[in-house]
């Protein structure tokens, strides 16, 4: 892992909530803050939990393209990955990452059909630190 992987690496790990981007019907980029990836593999794969019924779950249904940004405000520090976003409702990936207190969101629990995970998978991304930026590929891990 580069340094600058290292650095990115770090930052996401300390970063509460990011940034999630999609691409509207009319072609323009949508912006969303969600709570960071309760299950990750390194930079190359990011789990989180949202609602079957909302916009962004339509959006990424129709155009997979998305991005993930994480920052840091007090160091000046950003990380943009670029990306794949699918829609999973495999109980498998619902079980993955569901957590004690979600049915505050998902009343019927685990098998809730308003309850589905995303998946991202980067591509490549450009770490951001005070006045540099450096770009970077993600290389997907073995399964």
């Amino acid at each position: 892992m580069t340094e600058v992987e290292q650095k990115a690496l770090s930052l996401v790990e300390r970063t509460a909530n990011v940034v999630v981007g999609s691409i509207g019907e009319d072609g323009f980029p949508n912006m969303k803050m969600m709570f960071n990836a309760r299950v990750r593999e390194g930079l190359s794969v990011f789990y989180f939990t949202t609602n079957t019924s909302s916009l962004r779950t339509a959006q990424f249904n129709e155009r997979p393209q998305a991005s993930l940004y994480f920052s840091d405000a007090k160091k000046f520090n950003g990380l943009m990955l670029l990306g794949t976003m699918e829609v999973l409702h495999d109980q498998e990936s619902k079980d993955l990452i569901w957590r004690e207190g979600d049915d505050r969101y998902y009343p019927l629990g685990p098998t809730d059909p308003d309850y589905c995970v995303y998946r991202f998978t980067a591509q490549r991304g450009r770490y951001y630190a005070g006045l540099g930026s450096g770009n970077f590929e993600i290389r997907q891990q073995e399964t």
